[in-house]
């Protein structure tokens, strides 16, 4: 009995996890075709990958100006791993906004776009999509120095 209760509470913790992504570099996806991508990331907590909806854009500041582009996501061979291409010129200060969902359930992020390519730490998840509030405070914090 204390066995099945010990499994039933680890799997009620797996699924609080929910649908999800994590971010990674090109490397990870172990597509080559993907390597001029400017970031992979991978959908965590969705039973049937191949169904999910995801979709991104390019929320930046150029010349003060506020710019939206709707960027290509491309799906690699492994399920539920897909690639970000930069659609976004050099110029300016950038965050990628991912939304996505499963089924029932919704997944968003917020990745920096540094000089270097995309900013790991500064990176933020959510159980939604992002706000216009969390999408503008991130895109200061860049404007702000916030590069790597």
């Amino acid at each position: 009995m204390l066995r099945l209760c010990t499994v039933l509470c680890m799997a009620s913790f797996a699924l609080a996890d929910g649908f999800t992504f994590t971010i990674g570099s090109t490397v990870a996806s172990q597509d080559f075709r993907l390597k001029a991508a400017a970031f992979v990331f991978r959908t965590e907590g969705c039973a049937e990958p191949a169904k999910s909806q995801i979709s991104a854009t390019a929320e930046g500041i150029v010349k003060e100006a506020r710019k939206s582009l709707a960027l290509q996501i491309v799906a690699a061979a492994k399920p539920g791993v897909y690639a970000v291409l930069q659609g976004w010129p050099a110029e300016g200060d950038w965050v990628v906004n991912l939304k996505g969902t499963c089924a029932d359930e919704k997944a968003g992020a917020l990745i920096p776009i540094g000089p270097k390519g995309f900013i790991r730490e500064s990176s933020k998840f959510f159980p939604r999509p992002a706000t216009d509030a969390e999408i503008e405070k991130s895109l200061k914090a860049l404007t702000q120095g916030g590069k790597k």
